[in-house]
C-alpha cells in the first residue's frame, strides 16, 4: 500500500502531462489511398482542435513500401488549417503503387506559420487504411 502511496504522483503527473499534450493538438489521418493513372493519391483529414489557427503547415515525409524500403522523400503542404475545423487535403504521388505502401513517417515540421503555435508540434497521426501505418 506504500508503495502506491508513493507512485501516486507520479501517475497523476502522467495523467495530467498526456491529456495536455492531447489538448490543441493537430490530429492528421491517413484517410484514403487510391490508384489514379500513374499514381496513389493519398487523402488526408486534418482536425485542428487547437485554439489557434495555423496560416501555413508543410510537413516532411517519407513513404516506405511493404518491406520497409524507402520509395519517396516528399513534402506535404496542408495549407491553412483553421481553429476547431476539420479540412480534408489530397496527395498525388506519381509512380507509387497504393498497394505497395505500407508506412508514412513525418520526417519533420518543414513549415509552420505562425512560428511557435502548439498545433505545430502537438500532432496526434493515425491511419484508417489497413497495412499503412502513419508515425512520427
Amino acid at each position: 500500500m506504500a508503495v502506491l502511496r508513493r507512485f501516486a504522483p507520479i501517475v497523476f503527473l502522467l495523467s495530467a502531462a498526456t491529456a495536455q499534450a492531447g489538448e490543441g493538438a493537430l490530429r492528421i489521418e491517413l484517410n484514403r489511398a487510391d490508384a489514379r493513372e500513374n499514381a496513389c493519391q493519398l487523402v488526408f483529414v486534418a482536425q485542428n482542435d487547437s485554439a489557434e489557427g495555423l496560416d501555413q503547415l508543410v510537413l516532411e515525409t517519407v513513404l516506405f513500401d511493404r518491406s520497409g524500403g524507402v520509395v519517396a522523400l516528399t513534402l506535404l503542404d496542408f495549407q491553412d488549417l483553421p481553429a476547431g475545423r476539420m479540412r480534408v487535403r489530397s496527395f498525388d504521388m506519381p509512380g507509387l503503387d497504393c498497394d505497395a505502401l505500407g508506412r508514412v513517417l513525418v520526417n519533420a515540421t518543414a513549415s509552420c506559420a505562425p512560428q511557435g503555435a502548439l498545433a505545430c508540434t502537438a500532432l496526434d497521426l493515425a491511419s484508417r487504411m489497413d497495412g499503412i501505418e502513419v508515425l512520427q
